[in-house]
Protein backbone atom coordinates (compact mmCIF):
# COMPACT_ATOMS: atom_id res chain seq x y z
CA UNK A 1 0.00 0.00 0.00
CA UNK A 2 1.59 3.00 -1.22
CA UNK A 3 0.17 6.39 0.73
CA UNK A 4 1.06 9.61 -0.07
CA UNK A 5 -0.41 12.10 2.22
CA UNK A 6 -4.39 11.64 2.49
CA UNK A 7 -3.66 9.18 -1.15
CA UNK A 8 -3.63 5.55 -0.88
CA UNK A 9 -2.38 3.74 -3.60
CA UNK A 10 -2.87 0.22 -2.78
CA UNK A 11 -0.92 -1.28 -6.00
CA UNK A 12 1.35 1.07 -5.21
CA UNK A 13 1.71 1.43 -9.03
CA UNK A 14 1.29 4.70 -10.87
CA UNK A 15 1.17 5.79 -15.18
CA UNK A 16 4.11 8.19 -15.44
CA UNK A 17 3.23 11.60 -17.33
CA UNK A 18 4.63 11.23 -20.91
CA UNK A 19 4.64 13.62 -23.06
CA UNK A 20 2.16 13.43 -26.57
CA UNK A 21 0.73 10.30 -24.92
CA UNK A 22 -0.92 10.84 -21.55
CA UNK A 23 -4.03 11.95 -22.65
CA UNK A 24 -7.50 11.50 -21.10
CA UNK A 25 -8.19 8.47 -23.88
CA UNK A 26 -4.49 6.54 -22.82
CA UNK A 27 -5.57 7.02 -18.80
CA UNK A 28 -8.96 5.83 -19.35
CA UNK A 29 -7.95 2.84 -21.52
CA UNK A 30 -5.17 2.10 -18.83
CA UNK A 31 -7.61 2.36 -15.70
CA UNK A 32 -10.12 0.00 -17.54
CA UNK A 33 -6.89 -2.84 -16.48
CA UNK A 34 -6.25 -1.48 -13.33
CA UNK A 35 -4.65 1.59 -13.38
CA UNK A 36 -5.44 3.44 -9.65
CA UNK A 37 -3.57 6.29 -10.17
CA UNK A 38 -2.76 8.99 -13.56
CA UNK A 39 -0.96 11.85 -14.61
CA UNK A 40 -1.65 14.22 -16.98
CA UNK A 41 1.10 14.96 -19.47
CA UNK A 42 3.76 17.36 -18.43
CA UNK A 43 2.60 20.96 -17.72
CA UNK A 44 4.73 23.99 -18.64
CA UNK A 45 4.53 26.41 -15.96
CA UNK A 46 4.93 29.05 -18.98
CA UNK A 47 2.06 27.37 -20.72
CA UNK A 48 -0.60 27.95 -18.33
CA UNK A 49 -0.01 31.24 -18.15
CA UNK A 50 -0.51 32.09 -22.11
CA UNK A 51 -3.83 29.54 -21.69
CA UNK A 52 -3.01 27.72 -24.93
CA UNK A 53 -5.56 25.49 -26.71
CA UNK A 54 -2.50 23.15 -26.54
CA UNK A 55 -2.68 23.34 -23.24
CA UNK A 56 -5.99 23.40 -22.32
CA UNK A 57 -6.67 19.94 -24.16
CA UNK A 58 -4.11 18.05 -21.85
CA UNK A 59 -5.68 19.54 -18.70
CA UNK A 60 -9.04 17.71 -19.79
CA UNK A 61 -10.33 15.29 -17.45
CA UNK A 62 -13.66 13.65 -16.24
CA UNK A 63 -15.08 11.83 -13.06
CA UNK A 64 -13.79 9.04 -13.71
CA UNK A 65 -10.47 10.00 -14.05
CA UNK A 66 -9.82 9.75 -10.39
CA UNK A 67 -7.31 9.89 -8.44
CA UNK A 68 -5.32 12.12 -11.02
CA UNK A 69 -1.74 14.16 -10.68
CA UNK A 70 -0.25 16.64 -12.27
CA UNK A 71 2.77 17.70 -13.57
CA UNK A 72 4.56 20.67 -13.50
CA UNK A 73 7.93 22.06 -14.91
CA UNK A 74 9.56 25.64 -14.74
CA UNK A 75 12.64 26.51 -12.70
CA UNK A 76 11.51 30.20 -12.45
CA UNK A 77 10.32 30.72 -9.02
CA UNK A 78 8.06 33.65 -9.77
CA UNK A 79 6.50 31.90 -12.81
CA UNK A 80 6.04 28.77 -10.51
CA UNK A 81 4.38 30.67 -7.85
CA UNK A 82 1.58 31.86 -10.86
CA UNK A 83 1.21 27.99 -12.30
CA UNK A 84 0.41 26.95 -8.68
CA UNK A 85 -2.26 29.79 -8.56
CA UNK A 86 -4.11 28.51 -11.66
CA UNK A 87 -4.01 25.42 -10.32
CA UNK A 88 -4.97 25.70 -7.42
CA UNK A 89 -8.07 27.87 -8.14
CA UNK A 90 -8.81 26.65 -11.45
CA UNK A 91 -9.04 22.50 -11.48
CA UNK A 92 -8.53 20.04 -8.65
CA UNK A 93 -5.55 17.50 -8.57
CA UNK A 94 -4.73 14.89 -5.87
CA UNK A 95 -1.04 15.21 -6.00
CA UNK A 96 0.80 17.90 -7.67
CA UNK A 97 4.31 16.78 -9.32
CA UNK A 98 7.60 18.95 -10.27
CA UNK A 99 9.78 17.90 -12.95
CA UNK A 100 13.26 18.00 -11.98
CA UNK A 101 13.40 14.93 -14.38
CA UNK A 102 13.52 15.72 -17.99
CA UNK A 103 16.69 14.81 -19.78
CA UNK A 104 15.54 17.32 -23.20
CA UNK A 105 18.20 19.90 -24.17
CA UNK A 106 15.97 22.67 -25.00
CA UNK A 107 14.93 22.39 -21.05
CA UNK A 108 18.07 21.77 -19.34
CA UNK A 109 19.85 24.30 -21.59
CA UNK A 110 17.52 26.79 -20.09
CA UNK A 111 17.93 25.04 -16.35
CA UNK A 112 14.55 22.87 -16.41
CA UNK A 113 14.15 19.68 -16.02
CA UNK A 114 17.20 17.26 -15.31
CA UNK A 115 18.80 20.53 -15.76
CA UNK A 116 17.98 21.32 -11.77
CA UNK A 117 20.33 18.71 -10.62
CA UNK A 118 22.97 20.49 -10.97
CA UNK A 119 21.36 23.45 -8.69
CA UNK A 120 19.75 21.89 -5.33
CA UNK A 121 19.71 24.74 -3.61
CA UNK A 122 17.50 26.69 -6.32
CA UNK A 123 15.00 22.98 -6.42
CA UNK A 124 14.99 23.07 -2.39
CA UNK A 125 13.82 26.75 -3.23
CA UNK A 126 11.04 26.16 -5.53
CA UNK A 127 10.08 22.83 -3.48
CA UNK A 128 9.66 25.18 -0.60
CA UNK A 129 7.10 27.91 -2.18
CA UNK A 130 5.44 24.86 -3.76
CA UNK A 131 4.73 23.07 -0.54
CA UNK A 132 3.86 26.08 1.35
CA UNK A 133 1.21 27.13 -1.47
CA UNK A 134 -0.33 23.71 -1.52
CA UNK A 135 -3.15 21.87 0.40
CA UNK A 136 -2.96 18.46 -1.56
CA UNK A 137 0.44 16.75 -1.36
CA UNK A 138 3.79 18.00 -3.64
CA UNK A 139 5.85 15.41 -4.76
CA UNK A 140 9.02 15.78 -6.84
CA UNK A 141 10.75 13.49 -9.97
CA UNK A 142 14.55 12.87 -10.28
CA UNK A 143 16.88 11.33 -11.60
CA UNK A 144 20.11 9.52 -10.21
CA UNK A 145 22.33 12.43 -11.37
CA UNK A 146 23.55 14.85 -14.28
CA UNK A 147 26.39 12.28 -15.55
CA UNK A 148 28.15 9.51 -13.95
CA UNK A 149 30.41 11.93 -12.69
CA UNK A 150 27.80 13.63 -10.46
CA UNK A 151 25.17 11.08 -8.90
CA UNK A 152 23.53 12.98 -6.77
CA UNK A 153 20.32 11.37 -5.94
CA UNK A 154 20.79 10.99 -2.60
CA UNK A 155 22.10 14.97 -2.13
CA UNK A 156 18.70 16.09 -3.94
CA UNK A 157 16.30 13.83 -2.46
CA UNK A 158 17.01 15.44 1.10
CA UNK A 159 16.62 18.54 -0.21
CA UNK A 160 13.45 17.57 -1.73
CA UNK A 161 12.02 16.07 1.97
CA UNK A 162 13.53 19.03 3.60
CA UNK A 163 11.76 21.13 1.61
CA UNK A 164 8.12 19.25 2.27
CA UNK A 165 7.16 17.07 -0.60
CA UNK A 166 5.15 14.17 0.18
CA UNK A 167 7.42 12.07 -1.96
CA UNK A 168 9.88 11.21 -4.35
CA UNK A 169 9.78 9.81 -7.92
CA UNK A 170 13.35 8.50 -9.36
CA UNK A 171 14.23 7.67 -12.63
CA UNK A 172 17.12 5.29 -12.35
CA UNK A 173 19.58 6.71 -14.82
CA UNK A 174 21.34 10.24 -15.20
CA UNK A 175 20.61 12.93 -17.52
CA UNK A 176 23.82 11.80 -19.61
CA UNK A 177 22.18 8.45 -20.20
CA UNK A 178 18.59 9.56 -21.52
CA UNK A 179 16.76 6.34 -21.69
CA UNK A 180 19.48 4.21 -22.71
CA UNK A 181 21.94 1.85 -20.94
CA UNK A 182 21.64 0.09 -17.15
CA UNK A 183 19.11 1.05 -14.36
CA UNK A 184 20.65 1.65 -11.54
CA UNK A 185 18.57 -0.45 -8.45
CA UNK A 186 22.14 0.74 -6.67
CA UNK A 187 21.53 4.71 -6.29
CA UNK A 188 17.07 4.22 -6.07
CA UNK A 189 17.76 1.72 -2.69
CA UNK A 190 20.24 4.39 -1.51
CA UNK A 191 17.68 7.14 -2.05
CA UNK A 192 15.53 5.18 -0.33
CA UNK A 193 16.90 4.24 2.50
CA UNK A 194 18.15 7.97 3.10
CA UNK A 195 14.46 9.25 2.92
CA UNK A 196 11.46 8.97 5.58
CA UNK A 197 8.89 9.55 2.52
CA UNK A 198 7.89 7.34 0.33
CA UNK A 199 10.11 6.28 -2.91
CA UNK A 200 8.79 5.69 -6.52
CA UNK A 201 11.48 3.97 -8.82
CA UNK A 202 11.00 3.90 -12.22
CA UNK A 203 13.40 3.52 -15.25
CA UNK A 204 13.19 0.17 -17.69
CA UNK A 205 9.26 -1.13 -15.95
CA UNK A 206 8.87 -2.85 -19.26
CA UNK A 207 6.82 -5.94 -17.75
CA UNK A 208 4.84 -7.34 -14.84
CA UNK A 209 8.66 -8.88 -13.92
CA UNK A 210 10.30 -6.27 -14.09
CA UNK A 211 8.02 -3.70 -11.89
CA UNK A 212 8.72 -6.81 -9.37
CA UNK A 213 12.18 -6.57 -9.75
CA UNK A 214 12.23 -2.62 -8.91
CA UNK A 215 10.54 -3.57 -5.67
CA UNK A 216 12.85 -6.29 -5.06
CA UNK A 217 16.09 -4.34 -5.88
CA UNK A 218 15.32 -1.17 -4.71
CA UNK A 219 12.90 -1.42 -1.45
CA UNK A 220 10.97 1.35 -3.09
CA UNK A 221 7.65 1.89 -2.14
CA UNK A 222 5.92 2.31 -5.37
CA UNK A 223 6.41 1.97 -9.02
CA UNK A 224 5.99 4.64 -11.69
CA UNK A 225 5.17 2.95 -15.25
CA UNK A 226 5.87 4.88 -18.42
CA UNK A 227 7.25 3.20 -21.84
CA UNK A 228 5.61 -0.13 -20.02
CA UNK A 229 2.17 0.77 -20.73
CA UNK A 230 2.50 2.07 -24.18
CA UNK A 231 0.25 -0.34 -26.51
CA UNK A 232 0.47 -2.73 -23.52
CA UNK A 233 -2.24 -1.83 -20.68
CA UNK A 234 -2.55 -4.90 -19.53
CA UNK A 235 0.73 -4.08 -17.17
CA UNK A 236 -1.51 -3.10 -14.90
CA UNK A 237 -3.62 -6.50 -14.36
CA UNK A 238 -0.24 -8.52 -14.97
CA UNK A 239 1.16 -6.72 -11.97
CA UNK A 240 -1.45 -7.33 -9.73
CA UNK A 241 -1.79 -10.52 -10.37
CA UNK A 242 1.95 -11.06 -10.18
CA UNK A 243 2.49 -8.87 -7.11
CA UNK A 244 -0.68 -10.13 -5.02
CA UNK A 245 -0.73 -14.22 -6.06
CA UNK A 246 2.55 -14.80 -8.15
CA UNK A 247 0.54 -15.49 -10.51
CA UNK A 248 1.57 -14.99 -14.01
CA UNK A 249 -1.75 -14.27 -16.27
CA UNK A 250 -1.69 -15.56 -20.01
CA UNK A 251 -1.09 -13.46 -22.78
CA UNK A 252 -4.09 -11.57 -23.65
CA UNK A 253 -5.92 -12.91 -26.66
CA UNK A 254 -6.01 -11.52 -30.35
CA UNK A 255 -9.34 -10.38 -29.95
CA UNK A 256 -8.47 -8.60 -26.46
CA UNK A 257 -5.48 -7.13 -28.16
CA UNK A 258 -7.60 -5.77 -31.50
CA UNK A 259 -10.98 -5.10 -29.38
CA UNK A 260 -8.79 -2.84 -26.65
CA UNK A 261 -7.45 -1.07 -29.93
CA UNK A 262 -11.19 -0.51 -31.23
CA UNK A 263 -11.93 1.21 -28.06
CA UNK A 264 -9.04 3.52 -27.72
CA UNK A 265 -9.15 4.50 -31.18
CA UNK A 266 -12.98 5.65 -30.76
CA UNK A 267 -11.83 7.62 -27.69
CA UNK A 268 -9.71 9.16 -29.89
CA UNK A 269 -11.76 10.10 -32.58
CA UNK A 270 -14.40 11.14 -29.91
CA UNK A 271 -12.03 13.63 -28.26
CA UNK A 272 -9.72 14.92 -31.49
CA UNK A 273 -12.37 14.51 -33.50
CA UNK A 274 -11.86 11.67 -36.07
CA UNK A 275 -9.58 13.79 -38.51
CA UNK A 276 -7.05 14.61 -35.46
CA UNK A 277 -8.03 11.53 -33.75
CA UNK A 278 -6.83 9.31 -36.51
CA UNK A 279 -3.51 11.18 -36.49
CA UNK A 280 -2.74 11.10 -32.97
CA UNK A 281 -3.94 7.10 -32.57
CA UNK A 282 -1.19 6.40 -35.29
CA UNK A 283 1.58 6.26 -32.86
CA UNK A 284 -0.30 3.79 -30.57
CA UNK A 285 -1.06 1.26 -33.81
CA UNK A 286 2.74 1.07 -33.89
CA UNK A 287 3.07 0.49 -30.04
CA UNK A 288 0.08 -1.91 -29.88
CA UNK A 289 1.78 -3.94 -32.83
CA UNK A 290 5.28 -3.67 -32.61
CA UNK A 291 6.34 -6.33 -30.23
CA UNK A 292 4.34 -8.76 -33.17
CA UNK A 293 6.16 -10.47 -36.13
CA UNK A 294 5.05 -9.40 -39.42
CA UNK A 295 3.56 -6.22 -38.70
CA UNK A 296 6.52 -4.24 -39.75
CA UNK A 297 4.64 -2.98 -43.25
CA UNK A 298 1.08 -2.82 -41.36
CA UNK A 299 2.58 -0.12 -38.94
CA UNK A 300 3.94 2.09 -41.89
CA UNK A 301 0.51 1.83 -43.53
CA UNK A 302 -1.03 3.08 -40.01
CA UNK A 303 1.02 6.41 -40.68
CA UNK A 304 -1.42 6.60 -43.57
CA UNK A 305 -4.19 6.25 -42.76
CA UNK A 306 -7.10 9.20 -42.61
CA UNK A 307 -10.00 7.55 -41.76
CA UNK A 308 -11.57 5.40 -38.88
CA UNK A 309 -12.51 2.77 -41.26
CA UNK A 310 -8.92 2.71 -42.91
CA UNK A 311 -7.80 2.25 -39.52
CA UNK A 312 -10.54 -0.76 -38.20
CA UNK A 313 -9.20 -2.37 -41.22
CA UNK A 314 -5.97 -2.55 -40.56
CA UNK A 315 -6.67 -3.70 -36.92
CA UNK A 316 -8.88 -6.20 -38.37
CA UNK A 317 -5.98 -7.48 -40.69
CA UNK A 318 -3.74 -7.84 -37.03
CA UNK A 319 -6.60 -9.83 -35.80
CA UNK A 320 -6.45 -12.32 -38.87
CA UNK A 321 -2.65 -12.77 -38.29
CA UNK A 322 -3.20 -14.30 -35.19
CA UNK A 323 -1.05 -11.91 -33.76
CA UNK A 324 0.88 -13.24 -30.64
CA UNK A 325 0.26 -10.91 -27.49
CA UNK A 326 2.78 -9.16 -25.69
CA UNK A 327 4.44 -11.13 -22.96
CA UNK A 328 2.70 -10.91 -19.03
CA UNK A 329 5.82 -11.17 -17.38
Amino acid sequence: MLKIGPLAIPSGCILSPLSGVSDLPFRMINRSFGCEFAFLEMISARSLGWKSKKTDRKLVTCAADKPLGIQLLGSDITMMQKAMDIVLSQYRFDIIDFNAACPVHKLTDRGEGAGLLKTPQKLFEILKIMTAMSPVPVTVKIRTGWDENSVNAREVALYAQDAGVKALFIHGRTRKQQYSGGVDYRVIKEVKAALSIPVIAGGDVLSAGLVKKMFEETGCDGVVIARGALGNPWIFRQTAALMENNTILPRPQPEEVTGTMIKHLDAHCEFYGEKIGIITFRKFFHWYAREHKGTRRMRTKAGLVETREQMIELINQLQALGLPSPVSA
